[in-house]
């Protein structure tokens, strides 16, 4: 079971309407997706499937270009952004991948991983449970919340900015030593304990722990094997003359690129406003944003409609794909007065700026 607007989503597609009590507005906003003539929570495959297949060659072209032009010449230099964009863009569907039921699209799911999770070092099983931990009511905007900048963002000062700012360029080097120093864990039950718990989470929360099942430890190791080869084979094939000794750091220069287009669109997904204690539903949706004008930064990086991304903590099971669609639908339905219509934001700077400015100004 998942976190769904605060309590749980279940394996299958639903209206989420569960028996908490929760504000009228967002108690009004439930019945009107549920009452839709559409039915916002079906899965078109064929979207899923274009939008991977469009992305993965894209990405994988321009990045071959990158990394195979001469060094310093203009095809690599004017390769470098579109390789980072369509690798952002193809990397953001594990976000996709982790809100489909378990056994929802399983062949999609399969291919993201061997094609891309493997590839590029961040495999599902290391993304869906802390990504979960982020939407359930009991971990949003605690400490604990893997996703909460503000997190990371520790103190609200210009030291902390730059500790944010180095953690996010360090960040692809430590995710690829978790992978290729990946046996030595099993050299002790304790240290194999600590990395499941500890290291196996794509954040940059270094409070976070992870809480794991059975299923959990089976599917990490599952990904850990192919992962491993797949980082042990980088400077293999360096060593082995294969490769030219730039290829580590093009690599790296491209993976920091992807990384940072990622932490630019979580500087406003939220407003960043809680206090580390828990909050009711309505506070974390209103803490939450919708995106509804169409500027460039704001396409650029919000891929897939998760730029309406407080109607999205509503419902976590709708396919982002309908994202667009179900705003419209609420946005022509609701009262005028409904707080569902303040969510809406200008655009990603008009948020991001409060977020950058308020940890510079402390």
């Amino acid at each position: 079971m998942e976190a769904c607007g605060g309590t749980t989503i279940a394996p299958e597609r639903s209206a989420c309407v569960g028996e908490q009590e929760h504000a009228e507005w967002i108690r009004d906003v439930r019945r009107a997706i549920r009452e839709a003539d559409t039915d916002f929570f079906r899965v078109s495959p064929w979207r899923y499937w274009t939008d991977f297949v469009v992305s993965l060659v894209a990405a994988y072209t321009a990045a071959g270009l990158y990394l195979s032009a001469p060094l310093g010449s203009w095809p690599q230099l004017v390769a470098f952004p579109i390789a980072a964009f369509w690798l952002y863009r193809l990397g953001s569907l594990i976000h996709e991948v982790c809100h489909l039921g378990e056994h929802e699209m399983t062949a999609f799911k399969t291919a993201w991983n061997a094609l891309v999770g493997v590839m590029t070092l961040m495999p599902s099983p290391f993304f869906t449970r802390h990504h979960r931990d982020h939407h359930s009511q009991r971990l949003y905007g605690t400490a604990e919340d893997p996703e909460y900048v503000a997190n990371v963002m520790e103190g609200g000062n210009p030291a902390s900015l730059a500790v944010y700012a180095a953690a996010v360029v360090a960040f692809p080097g430590i995710v690829f030593l978790r992978f290729l120093l990946a046996p030595l864990s099993f050299v002790h039950p304790a240290v194999r304990e600590w990395t499941l718990r500890r290291a196996s989470a794509l954040t940059l929360n270094r409070r976070y722990e992870r809480r794991l099942t059975a299923a959990d430890r089976r599917a990490i190791l599952l990904v850990e094997i192919p992962c491993f080869l797949r980082a042990a084979l980088i400077p293999l094939l360096v060593l082995l003359g294969l490769n030219p000794w730039t290829r580590i750091p093009l690599l790296y220069a491209l993976a920091v690129g992807t990384v940072l287009l990622n932490q630019m669109r979580q500087l406003a997904d939220h407003h960043f406003e809680g206090d580390g204690g828990r909050v009711d539903l309505e506070a974390h949706i209103l803490d939450s944003c919708n995106f509804t004008t169409n500027d460039p930064l704001t396409l650029l990086l919000f891929p897939f409609s998760i730029r309406f991304h407080a109607l999205h903590h509503l419902f976590p099971s709708l396919p982002y794909h309908n994202l667009q669609a179900a705003h419209e639908h609420l946005a022509a339905v609701l009262p005028a007065d409904s707080p569902y219509h303040a969510l809406a934001r200008p655009g990603w700077w008009s948020v991001a700026r409060r977020t950058l400015v308020g940890a510079a100004n402390g």
